[in-house]
C-alpha cells in the first residue's frame, strides 16, 4: 500500500494560537508536529503501508524535524512547489492522509482558520461553493484518483471534511472555542488517537471514493483591489469584481496551479512592487 501524507501545522495537537507557530514557541511545536506525523506513519505501517511519502505543508514548508522523522517515510521539504500542500501526489498512491489541518477562512471559530494564504484571501469558491484547504487538496488528490481517507485537526475542520468528503475517518485533537482558543487533548493522547485513526482509515480505504470534481473553476475574493489587478497579468485569469478573480481548467489539479500562481502574484503585489 502506498500512502501520501500532507501535514499542516495549525491543526497539530496542542496548538491553540498563532504565536505558538512562530518566535520562541515555534521550536516546541515543530517537535510536536513531527510527533503527530510519526503517529500517522505508525498507524499507516500497522495497516500495511509499505511506501509512505510525507509532504511538509505549512508556511515555508521546512517545519518537520527530519532527524526525528520515522525512517519508514520519505519527506518533501521546501516551498517552491507547483502543487503546494499536495506536492508529490500522483496516481500511484492508494490513499491520502491530512494531518494537522485547519478550517477555512470564515468558518465558525475554527482554530487559526484561513485558506491557503491568510494575508491575501477572503474566500475561495470551487464551482461556486465556499471551500477550504481540506476540500481543495482533496479535489487535487481526486484528480489523480486518490481518496482522502483521514483528517486530523480541530472539530471544525473535521466537520468540514465530512461535509465535503462523506465518510473519511476524522480525529478531533482539539475543540475550538474561538480562533485563538482551544480545548486541547494532550499531544501524547492525541497521537495515540491519530495512529489508531489512520490504521482504521487505511483498513477500509477502498470504501472511500476520491473527491472528483471534473471541470474546475476557482473564484477568489482577495483582500485588496490591486491584488486582483495584478493577478490579471495571467491571460487565463478573469476579473469578476474589484477584488474577485476566476481561473478554470479541465480538472482540479490544473486549476489549482493557476490558483496558486494568482495568490503568489497577488501577495507580492500587496504593497506595490517598488
Amino acid at each position: 500500500m502506498k500512502v501520501y501524507i500532507s501535514v499542516d501545522m495549525e491543526g497539530i495537537s496542542g496548538v491553540a494560537a498563532g504565536r505558538q507557530l512562530r518566535d520562541t514557541e515555534y521550536g516546541r511545536f515543530r517537535k510536536i508536529m513531527t510527533q503527530d506525523v510519526n503517529a500517522a506513519i505508525r498507524g499507516a505501517c500497522e495497516a500495511g503501508a509499505t511506501d509512505i511519502l510525507v509532504n511538509d505543508a505549512h508556511g515555508n514548508m521546512c517545519n518537520i524535524l527530519v532527524e526525528d522523522l520515522d525512517p519508514r517515510a520519505r519527506l518533501i521539504s521546501g516551498s517552491t512547489k507547483h502543487l503546494l500542500q499536495m506536492e508529490g501526489i500522483d496516481e500511484t498512491f492508494d490513499a491520502a492522509l491530512f494531518v494537522g489541518y485547519h478550517a477555512r477562512e470564515g468558518s465558525p471559530d475554527g482554530i487559526i482558520n484561513h485558506t491557503i494564504m491568510g494575508g491575501a484571501v477572503t474566500e475561495i469558491r470551487l464551482n461556486g461553493r465556499p471551500i477550504g484547504e481540506t476540500g481543495i487538496n482533496a479535489a487535487v488528490a481526486g484528480s489523480f484518483g486518490v481518496p482522502v481517507v483521514f483528517i486530523s485537526g480541530d472539530d471544525v475542520v473535521c466537520a468540514e471534511a465530512r461535509d465535503f468528503l462523506g465518510n473519511p475517518t476524522t480525529v478531533e485533537v482539539k475543540k475550538a472555542h474561538d480562533r485563538f482558543t482551544a480545548n486541547l487533548i494532550v499531544p501524547s493522547k492525541a497521537q495515540e488517537m491519530i495512529a489508531e485513526g489512520v490504521k482504521e482509515a487505511l483498513g477500509r480505504y477502498q470504501e472511500v471514493k476520491p473527491y472528483l470534481v471534473g471541470e474546475t473553476t476557482f473564484e477568489v475574493d482577495l483582500k485588496i483591489t490591486n491584488m486582483a489587478h495584478m493577478a490579471c497579468l495571467f491571460p487565463s485569469v478573469k476579473r469578476l469584481g474589484t477584488k474577485t478573480v476566476q481561473v478554470s481548467a479541465e480538472n482540479a489539479a490544473a486549476a489549482y496551479k493557476q490558483l496558486w500562481g494568482v495568490l503568489v502574484l497577488a501577495y507580492a503585489a500587496m504593497n506595490g512592487y517598488f
